[in-house]
């Protein structure tokens, strides 16, 4: 079964054996889309400012994917686009809503305050989404350390913790679980990931308490003595816009999508999800979003460098699920591994159902009722089919923080960073970021749980 099957296309759409005969050249384009997006902010910068040359760079590497989609496989070019609608409107819903919900104030820059921003966000990633817990709070955050000028390392920890770990208690939390929930797993059944969430999440704020502190210990006598004449107390403006949060979140619980598991329907969450966006631009109050300065490029720089992605790793995907089967894949940790890593670069939301079906079939389990892995028992020589959903997710979630493009958040949280002033490491600059400090965290989670 092709991952694209598996992710809720039609069947048949897919033509018996195209994965297997499929050329791995096919591949290519990705892998060039994703060089051009880590290498031309620093060969052309100024180039790489205005998103319609990101639009166009998109463009030129997804073209020859349209088109092998357009004549082979038609229905999977319906079904990527379905996905990539449902994709940048539940983003581009969250950060125009969580765009006109102001945090006033400047409490103190201290690595204290920072590391009870991360913490507070990691835990509200589950009850609103990484995406919407990142697009409320890192704006207040950059804010409340504007005074600072060691702060390259904020966004990139508060990618970490809040835009990809910290979603994982929850199908709220990041799409993955959202996908596992709608086939079959039960709601709370991520709960019982909680120990893993404590370890990470604890691991990760360590560190960054550590590395700020040094931080902030390097600043001038009259940058912190600048920050300490700016405390104001906090206070909230366009908290209406909360309510409107919450009516995404009841969007995605109850309401059917244009994309299903077992096809396709009228987009009813998708329409909720713009009416309540517009409601918050057009009619609540525009003193928050002004003070926020928002604008809308960083949520048109993520939707076109994403419009190529999601083409391009099509062939990807489907040489994945055609081949999948002769991956020596036997342990829980095996899965973590290799569905994180695939995470890292693909959708993981795909690559999270790919994994999934896989281990079923590993097990004897149904593919098409995710929670009968839960049901299945540790045999002689065979991990029981709970550890083996446990790292599929965990994998799934939290190594989309392991590049800018393994999770929808990453690039939006880069953007408004950039936008307020912050210089992000590079594409490769991040990944040095990841590979320090993530690498030994999924490491000692390795060696705990899977």
């Amino acid at each position: 079964m092709s991952a694209l099957s598996v992710a809720g296309c039609i069947a048949s759409s897919v033509p018996d054996g195209l994965g297997a005969q499929l050329s791995p050249l096919w591949v290519l384009p990705f892998a060039g889309l994703l060089m051009a997006i880590a290498l031309l902010p620093l060969l052309v910068p100024h180039f790489w400012e205005r998103n319609r040359n990101k639009a166009l760079v998109a463009a030129v590497f997804a073209l020859p994917i349209a088109v092998l989609l357009l004549r082979a496989l038609p229905a999977a070019l319906l079904h990527t686009a379905a996905e990539y609608g449902a994709f940048i409107i539940l983003l581009g819903s969250l950060f125009v809503i969580s765009g006109g919900i102001c945090l006033h104030g400047d409490i103190r820059a201290t690595p204290r305050n920072n590391t009870l921003f991360l913490a507070v966000g990691s835990l509200l990633a589950n009850l609103i989404g990484t995406t919407g817990a990142a697009m409320l709070l890192i704006r207040p955050l950059l804010r409340t350390n504007s005074e600072r000028q060691r702060t390259r390392h904020l966004p990139v920890f508060f990618i970490f913790s809040v835009a990809n770990i910290g979603g994982l208690l929850t199908p709220l939390g990041d799409p993955p679980l959202f996908l596992g929930y709608l086939r079959g797993v039960p709601f709370f059944w991520t709960l019982r990931l909680l120990p893993i969430w404590l370890v990470s999440v604890a691991s990760v704020l360590a560190i960054f308490y550590l590395v700020d502190r040094r931080a902030y210990r390097s600043e001038s006598p009259e940058q912190l003595a600048l920050d300490d004449t700016r405390i104001e107390p906090l206070r909230l403006t366009g908290a209406v816009n909360f309510v409107l949060l919450i009516g995404i979140v009841a969007a995605v619980l109850w309401l059917p999508g244009a994309l299903r598991p077992t096809g396709y329907g009228l987009p009813w969450r998708e329409a909720a999800m713009v009416a309540l966006a517009a409601i918050s631009y057009l009619v609540m109050p525009r003193q928050p979003r002004r003070d926020n300065r928002f604008s809308f490029g960083p949520i048109i720089e993520v939707a076109a460098l994403f419009a190529g992605i999601f083409v391009t790793m099509v062939p990807a995907l489907v040489i994945l699920g055609a081949r999948g089967g002769e991956l020596p894949l036997r342990e829980p940790w095996h899965y973590f591994w290799l569905t994180g890593v695939l995470s890292s670069f693909l959708d993981n939301a795909p690559t999270y159902l790919t994994f999934a079906s896989m281990g079923c079939g590993y097990l004897g389990a149904d593919a098409e009722n995710l929670g009968s892995l839960l049901g299945v028992a540790a045999a002689a020589g065979r991990p029981a089919g709970e550890q083996l959903l446990a790292a599929i997710s965990t994998g799934a979630v939290f190594m989309g923080a392991n590049t800018y493009i393994g999770n929808g958040p990453n690039f939006m949280v880069k953007a408004i960073s950039e936008d307020a002033g912050v210089k992000m490491p590079s594409f490769f600059g991040y990944m040095t970021w990841s590979g320090a400090i993530l690498m030994p965290t999924f490491a000692l989670v390795t060696v705990i749980f899977f």
